[in-house]
């Protein structure tokens, strides 16, 4: 582990210099290949059992209020995945996926960004939309794709997305959001905006053709745009001996000459002053950063997976002494806080006993809502409905009047024959 948070890079010393820099070559006389560079430490603050093991100054980069509001949006998070995992088991719902072991990620990273700040996540990023506000009950109108869903029933569960957030909509597809963050960041840029683009991805992604372009289009234009990697050692089914066989994901930074970063992900003091540090950069010095932060899926990829089928007892031999080491991010940040006497012994229990009672009305709630009216599967794609697509709908509410007896058209909302 690392105790000092520092960026690395190639070494170019300056913007000025960089375009000189890429002509300079030390030649030599020795015939000799390399596989690698020096490895790249991890960067933490407190450790498993909640003790500091860094200088204070990154614990007190966090103001008590907001250290509260971080550990209490994780708890809430970390119950919402339990209740609403378990609803997709019930048939309630058709698809989830949790953050269970990853929650200090999103939630750190969102509270040490500005809330004008483009995020651009993939799906484990619940926690920062908790952070920005989205309610219990909204994310229960999304997973059950009710008349209420901001998305009109049109995505999959757990596609959140917020325009009023400044969170762009999950998309599926891994690591088409990457591009899209890296020219979302060269227009602030260009603009001379106080703000940047920020994207979450997996260490599966960074296998993505996508991937690659993304960092180089931002490290050369260079974009307003974190990249923040969770490499949580799967991807999938795949882990990441099977993934990659260099140092990890941060390496990749490096070599396409940003500023770089791996962090403990479990650890909520270190990603965020990471991210806060690394906002500074690319404000500042208008230039892309990545942070690649350590952490271990818990779960199952999504409700279509069982780990279980590939994590092995053989398996869980190899990543046993990091699982030890990375521990809750729940459990560390809950120690560190009885230390300081800021939450008195049982909080989370008792906070994850009233959520259940909250989340579960709520998903009672939106269950009882009515679906978006049909005609909704027309709109909101095009300005105006090209005219095949009006055919296709008076075509389609003309057999609904006609044989509307055989369909289940009452649990639409404004149906009437």
């Amino acid at each position: 582990m690392l105790s000092g948070l520092r960026f690395s890079r190639r070494g170019f010393s300056s913007l000025a210099s960089t375009a000189e820099n890429l002509y300079d070559f030390n030649f030599t006389s020795k015939l000799k290949f390399r596989d690698s560079a020096k490895e790249l430490k991890c960067f933490r603050v407190i450790d498993s059992e909640g003790e500091l093991v860094n200088d204070s100054k990154y614990v007190d980069a966090i103001p008590k209020d907001k250290l509260i509001k971080i550990y209490e949006t994780m708890v809430l998070n970390a119950e919402a995945d339990e209740i609403f995992n378990m609803a997709q088991r019930q048939n309630r719902i058709s698809f989830y996926m949790t953050s269970k072991g990853e929650e200090a990620q999103s939630v750190a990273t969102a509270a040490a960004l500005s809330d004008s700040d483009l995020i651009f996540p993939q799906y484990r990023e619940v926690g920062l939309f908790l952070w920005r506000g989205l309610s219990i009950g909204q994310m229960a109108n999304q997973l059950t794709g009710n008349c209420l869903d901001w998305g009109k029933g049109k995505q999959m569960p757990v596609h959140y997305g917020s325009k009023d957030m400044n969170i762009v909509t999950v998309s599926s597809p891994l690591a088409t959001q990457l591009p899209q963050a890296s020219g979302a960041g060269y227009k602030f840029r260009l603009d001379g905006d106080d703000r940047l683009a920020v994207t979450f991805f997996g260490d599966g992604s960074a296998s993505e053709g996508d991937f690659h372009a993304a960092m180089n289009f931002a490290a050369t234009l260079r974009s307003q745009t974190l990249f923040f990697c969770r490499n949580n050692m799967f991807a999938i089914s795949t882990p990441v001996d099977e993934q990659y066989a260099g140092d990890g994901i941060a390496a990749r930074g490096m070599a396409y000459g940003m500023e770089t970063i791996r962090v403990d992900g479990n650890d909520v003091f270190a990603v965020y002053n990471a991210v806060q540090e690394a906002r500074r950069i690319i404000v500042e010095e208008k230039r892309p950063a990545l942070i690649e932060g350590i952490s271990y899926r818990l779960g199952d990829h999504s409700t279509s997976d069982f780990s279980q089928l590939y994590r092995n007892e053989e398996e869980m031999k190899k990543v046993q002494k990091l699982v030890d080491d990375l521990a809750s991010p729940i459990q560390r940040l809950e120690k560190y806080l009885l230390k300081k006497g800021w939450v008195e012994e049982g909080y989370a229990e008792k906070r994850r006993k009233e959520l259940f009672k909250e989340i579960t009305t709520e998903l009672r709630r939106a269950s009882s809502e009515k679906l978006p009216p049909v005609e909704e599967m027309f709109e909101g794609v095009y300005d105006e409905l090209p005219g095949h697509l009006e055919e296709q709908k008076a075509e389609m509410l003309k057999h609904f009047e006609t044989y509307g007896q055989h369909y289940n058209l009452d649990k639409y909302k404004d149906w009437s024959t």
